[in-house]
């Protein structure tokens, strides 16, 4: 069993935002699929992020639905999709943090391959504006124009909104029109991956990384996807000799016959500094 499953497949992207453009050509080159988009499937249904549909699921559930039912509406048996989520880092205090899932699914072979990249670079933000000058300087802080905007009325107002402004024109007018309503408008960065090329990268990684987990074979059956299920830490201190919280090995597990393997010391050192020794360095 090896790539070669997917030669000459189609695959259907399920986006409507463009990710195709970084997702496509990494797809066609490694796995020799032939990708396509059905306009008609509409990703929106499952949530926005500029919040007039909430996303009723947690991400993986909602990448994963999200690309059977392209999958349905193109009568196609293989596909990928992709669900980012935007706040605070889930470990670096303070820090905003793109979260990137990647779903390949193939029914034909009962397989399912998932990626992640979590990564820092997002220009994600929002501020509430009252001038026009504190909007421009946001707008710059954010890198608009090659970013686009997002203003309503208030941060929590899903009735009076425009999106993908790209334009300065178009942002003043935008301002004025909404501004004669109140004293105030909010903007926020635009997240949808045409309008945000940053985020257009982190996916393109992400699929990077899909790539990678598709081409790694199981050593036994050599299926697609044998992959990090498990990470075990112990790591010694270098001093003490005690366990550290640092990580010792890696648990790889194929999803078809369960064939599970170790691998010692994947960060390529045996011993830990005894810096991240909760004994040495409580």
């Amino acid at each position: 069993m090896s790539t070669s499953l997917f030669e000459n497949r189609k695959l259907v992207i399920a986006t409507k935002h463009e990710k195709e453009k970084v997702i496509a050509p990494l797809l066609e080159k490694n796995l020799g699929v032939t990708c396509f988009t059905n306009e008609s499937f509409d990703t929106d249904t499952l949530g926005t992020f500029s919040g007039e549909i909430e996303r009723e699921n947690d991400p993986i559930s909602t990448v994963r639905k999200k690309c059977l039912l392209a999958m349905e509406a193109s009568n196609c048996d293989l596909g990928v999709a992709s669900e980012g989520s935007f706040g605070a880092h889930p470990s670096i205090f303070f820090a905003r943090a793109d979260d990137e899932f990647l779903i390949f699914i193939d029914k034909k072979n009962n397989l399912e391959i998932i990626a992640r990249e979590l990564s820092l670079e997002t220009n994600f933000d929002g501020k509430e504006i009252e001038t026009e000058k504190d909007l421009f300087d946001f707008a710059k802080s954010v890198k608009f124009p090659t970013h686009g905007l997002i203003l309503r009325k208030s941060e929590k107002d899903n009735t009076h909104i425009i999106k993908g402004i790209t334009d300065m024109t178009l942002l003043k007018q935008a301002f004025k029109k909404l501004l004669h309503e109140s004293n105030s408008i909010y903007a926020e960065t635009d997240m949808r991956a045409m309008y945000n090329p940053t985020r257009m990268t982190v996916i393109e990684n992400a699929a990077k990384k899909l790539v990678d987990k598709v081409n790694s074979h199981c050593p036994e059956c050599n299926a697609p996807g044998f992959d990090v299920t498990d990470v075990k830490k112990g790591l010694e201190c270098n001093l003490c000799g005690l366990p550290t919280k640092s990580t010792l090995s890696h648990i790889y597990e194929c999803q078809r016959c369960e064939y599970s393997k170790e691998k010692m010391y994947p960060s390529h050192k045996t011993k830990e500094d005894p810096m991240y020794c909760d004994y040495c360095n409580p």
